[in-house]
């Protein structure tokens, strides 16, 4: 289903229609979960009749299809934004080390509401054959775009099995981190274990030969 089947669906104001139910659809897999948000709920948050929601998308199938197209989107402009601000922050010579400046970018990125969606249909694909098989390809394309390259230029490490494996410790700790569920003393085990990230993964950077965590 494209705008070349469907012409009417190509209009300004049809394009701002779906624009807002994606939006309430990214909105709510954050808030709600991707099991509670179903078409009838995105339609009442995205003010719209039944109808109306099954004439953009007609399905489940597509609902979900455009949604993760929509929040990879809205991940890869966080992404670049960040990437952006971080770089400028190291170029005006603040004395910030560049690992460390990534892993905070990148943790304040995992609490955005695009990236929280994104983890929701990533624990609800578990089990849901149909968003797996719509979602292997936006992981694949986050996972060397944006993470691979963006990331790995954010800490300015180099691109040997070395420097990649640093770039996967900061980042699957990291999520991680963001999805695990601590029930006692959160902000300070939080704390040491983002410091504790950052120390090995400075360490993995470190230029010479010797490491106690790389073992070649």
């Amino acid at each position: 289903m494209d705008a070349t089947t469907y012409p009417a669906k190509a209009t300004p104001k049809s394009l701002r229609t779906r624009q807002r139910i994606l939006d309430a659809t990214m909105r709510l897999f954050a808030e709600v979960g991707y099991g509670a948000a179903s078409n009838s709920v995105i339609a009442a948050a995205a003010k719209l009749t039944r109808g109306a929601m099954l004439y953009h998308f007609a399905t489940r199938e597509e609902l979900v299809e455009g949604a993760v197209a929509h929040i990879e989107l809205a991940r890869a402009k966080l992404f670049e934004q960040a990437a952006r601000a971080s770089s400028a922050q190291l170029a005006a010579g603040a004395g910030l080390d560049a690992s460390e400046q990534a892993i905070d970018a990148y943790w304040a990125l995992l609490h955005e509401i695009p990236f929280v969606a994104f983890a929701e249909l990533e624990a609800a694909a578990r089990t849901d054959p149909m968003l797996k098989a719509r979602l292997a390809a936006a992981q694949a394309a986050f996972d060397h775009a944006q993470v691979g390259e963006r990331f790995g230029a954010l800490a300015q490490a180099g691109a040997d099995p070395r420097f990649q494996t640093s770039r996967d410790l900061g980042r699957f700790l990291l999520e991680g981190l963001a999805r695990g569920a601590m029930t006692y003393d959160q902000a300070a085990r939080r704390d040491r274990l983002l410091a504790v990230v950052k120390r090995a993964v400075r360490m993995l950077n470190r230029k010479g030969g010797i490491h106690d965590l790389w073992g070649e």
